[in-house]
């Protein structure tokens, strides 16, 4: 199997595994929301997101990638999956580094039903952390920024 990053990325998809997104996951990576506006910096913080998104897709009808554009190190995924009936598209935007690791992940969503009900279970997914994984969480985000 070729271990690119997108090949690793669609294998943990197929394989409903989310514990393998911590290791594709760059440091310093930037994620963009499409329901928050400021960039979320770090491994982090991609990482919650990206779990938390995954976890929810993961429990949507149908979620499937139906376009695929790579040129280089970057790539934009195209999905459709239906939450709660309503029909989501959405892109995934993907840059790696050298070292097959993301950097940065930026997901955009349409139509605005869509969006609403993505903040509305992403909202569900975050809330069930429980208060020692949210200080575990700003822990490492001091640490982090001690560090650098």
């Amino acid at each position: 199997m070729n271990s690119s990053p997108l090949e690793k990325w669609h294998q943990m998809v197929s394989d409903l595994d989310a514990s393998r997104i911590e290791d594709l996951i760059d440091e310093h990576c930037i994620f963009y929301s499409p329901i928050v506006f400021k960039p979320q910096e770090g491994k982090r913080l991609t990482v919650m997101y990206l779990t938390a998104a995954y976890k929810m897709f993961s429990e949507a009808n149908d979620f499937r990638y139906v376009k695929e554009i790579v040129q280089g190190h970057e790539a934009v995924l195209e999905f459709n999956a239906e939450v709660d009936g309503i029909l989501i598209d959405g892109i995934d935007m993907i840059t790696w580094n050298n070292t097959g690791k993301i950097i940065a992940f930026k997901v955009m969503i349409r139509p605005l039903k869509a969006i609403d009900k993505i903040k509305e279970k992403m909202f569900e997914q975050l809330s069930q952390m429980t208060t020692f994984q949210k200080l575990k969480l700003k822990g490492g985000m001091i640490w982090d920024k001690f560090k650098s």
